[in-house]
């Protein structure tokens, strides 16, 4: 693949006191015909995280049409699994229901925060409504400590989920480093999930995880994008190839972006978020800071995969 950038799209003034800095995690939707909205997380002056959306021309998908001037995900209550921050990762259309699946956040202690999957379903106005406050992706004693970034699809009459876990924090030259894999687990309901045993991807011996997973199906291919964290290197994006969905090949030599030499992204790209529009793909992704510089958008120029 190779794909040509076109710029930072969008990044918080600091007007609002719940989005003072950050776009991270960008999740794009074709809202109508016209119309992209793509949903990130903003951070406020304690660092607590919310999640909102920026409206795009969908033929113009540089041009920022409407900004929410609300959050559309707030915290939950102190001592909830979402009580430091929500970050909308996927929405996925279900049973004639709109379900959000969010990351749900808490700051510890010893490590720096736990993480898990919640779920929240379309209220009718534009918002969504948290179906509750316990998580839908819990800890498990094979998984105590991260169980989030779901993206999520409905096929086959059910739901196919993909999202990171870790079972591990080190201790690597005076920092802590989470071990972060990608796994996949199916649903009926989309509330109950069962994992399957197979893990997707794995971090190579230079790199500690590989996260945030964003999953194309066509035809009988599956394509993941995905971000690297490594020892050695920055924030890199990934790409791994599959035909059944669970068992993966790493591809990265084909992710075809890489940092720029200066300006928002010349120090990470991370967080990718890739979505066919008009029969080209498109990416949303973060830069510099994981998100503090906003979010960009890049096309595929050459796709030798489709």
């Amino acid at each position: 693949m190779k794909w040509r950038k076109l710029g930072l799209v969008y990044s918080p003034d600091g007007t609002h006191w719940w989005a003072r800095r950050n776009a991270s995690f960008p999740t794009a939707v074709l809202y109508d015909a016209d119309t992209l909205r793509v949903y990130f997380t903003s951070l406020d002056q304690e660092n607590f995280g919310r999640g909102s959306y920026v409206d795009l021309n969908a033929h113009n998908p540089t041009e920022v049409i409407a900004v929410c001037e609300n959050p559309i995900l707030d915290l939950g209550p102190i001592g909830d699994f979402d009580d430091c921050g929500v970050n909308p990762f996927t929405i996925a259309s279900y049973a004639g229901k709109e379900f959000m699946y969010f990351q749900g956040w808490q700051r510890t202690l010893r490590a720096p925060y736990a993480v898990f999957t919640g779920l929240a379903i379309h209220s009718g106005d534009g918002k969504f409504k948290k179906w509750g406050r316990i998580p839908v992706l819990d800890r498990t004693d094979s998984e105590p400590h991260i169980r989030g970034a779901p993206f999520v699809i409905a096929e086959g009459g059910q739901l196919s989920m993909w999202y990171v876990s870790s079972s591990q924090w080190s201790l690597r030259d005076g920092s802590l480093h989470y071990r972060i894999a990608v796994r996949y687990a199916n649903s009926n309901d989309g509330i109950h999930w069962v994992t399957h045993p197979h893990v997707c991807l794995t971090p190579n011996p230079h790199e500690y995880a590989v996260g945030r997973p964003v999953v194309l199906k066509e035809g009988t291919l599956y394509r993941m994008w995905y971000s690297i964290r490594s020892f050695s290197r920055p924030y890199a994006i990934g790409y791994a190839e599959s035909y059944n969905g669970i068992e993966w090949v790493r591809k990265d030599e084909q992710a075809g972006i890489s940092r720029s030499d200066s300006g928002w992204d010349s120090e990470m790209v991370c967080y990718a978020y890739v979505i066919r529009l008009g029969g080209q793909l498109t990416m949303f992704y973060n830069g510099n800071q994981h998100g503090a510089s906003g979010f960009g958008c890049a096309v595929c120029e050459r796709d030798p995969s489709w």
